[in-house]
């Protein structure tokens, strides 16, 4: 029996750029792999922690690489949107735009990586993404601390700096730990979360534009939970992280939208303020 045939999955002749003729031979034997499980009545297995997935063209992952690259996109247009809407005088500007683009690195490299998986493009992924959810923490500060003592946003911010580069020491030195990384990413994750939601709470009524925070920093962790639904690829495509990252696309311009609600917001402030003196 053709075991493609058999699975559903075209084979597919010559090497795609950017493919070693091992590596492709890695995927080929992926496949007749699972094609033999299949046969047997077993359940599809995942090599090395990852469900096989049928590439396209290049990329090994389609979905989430598409995913990843619209998420991008998303902070880029919101990115020029703040940055056409919101002039540079305002106390949040540069702390936002610097946000803006450590998301877009973070949303690149996830793209690289989903493409094409190598050491490399998965410890960029790993690390990027955690130095967004620490400058999330750190824009956090700066907006609720601050603005009123930049002293104590400095020194966290240079305490989190800290904390980023012993966990890339330490992933890249020590040992790579898929587990420590989750648990340390979920972590400040949580931290992340119970910071913004009490501050907009705190100032809901005052500030009526907080509640685009609130319904992001909710969301961000309910949508976060698919990543424990662990099932093989529908399509062989797309799988329960990919569905994450395409649900994770209107949460970058509805919490851009706050960014720029707030720092209008925060101007507004400050020019009547400068008025009164």
């Amino acid at each position: 029996m053709d075991v493609n045939q058999h699975i559903g999955h075209p084979h597919l002749t010559g090497v795609p750029a950017g493919w070693t003729c091992r590596d492709d031979c890695k995927y080929e034997c992926m496949w007749f792999t699972v094609g033999l499980y299949l046969q047997e009545g077993h359940r599809v297995p995942q090599f090395h922690g990852k469900w096989p997935f049928s590439r396209f063209l290049f990329i090994q992952e389609p979905a989430s690489a598409v995913a990843s690259l619209l998420n991008g996109l998303a902070s880029l247009v919101m990115l020029c949107r703040y940055r056409a809407s919101v002039p540079a005088s305002s106390p949040m500007y540069h702390t936002c735009m610097a946000f803006a683009w450590v998301s877009l690195n973070a949303w690149f490299w996830s793209t690289v990586f989903h493409t094409r998986d190598t050491d490399l493009t998965e410890k960029m992924d790993y690390f990027c993404a955690s130095a967004v959810i620490l400058y999330s923490v750190y824009l956090c500060c700066v907006r609720t601390v601050g603005l009123q003592h930049p002293s104590v946003a400095s020194a966290f911010g240079v305490l989190l700096l800290l904390l980023l580069s012993a966990h890339i020491s330490y992933l890249s030195l020590v040992r790579f730990d898929y587990g420590y990384n989750m648990m340390a990413n979920v972590a400040i994750g949580l931290v992340n979360l119970a910071w913004w939601l009490a501050w907009c709470l705190r100032n809901r009524r005052r500030l009526p534009h907080t509640r685009r925070c609130v319904v992001v920093v909710l969301l961000l962790q309910a949508l976060s939970l698919l990543e424990l639904l662990d099932f093989p690829p529908l399509f062989w495509v797309l799988d329960a992280h990919a569905i994450w990252h395409i649900s994770t696309i209107p949460l970058h311009i509805l919490f851009f939208r706050f960014l720029e609600d707030d720092s209008l917001y925060l101007l507004k402030e400050s020019e009547a303020k400068f008025k009164l003196d």
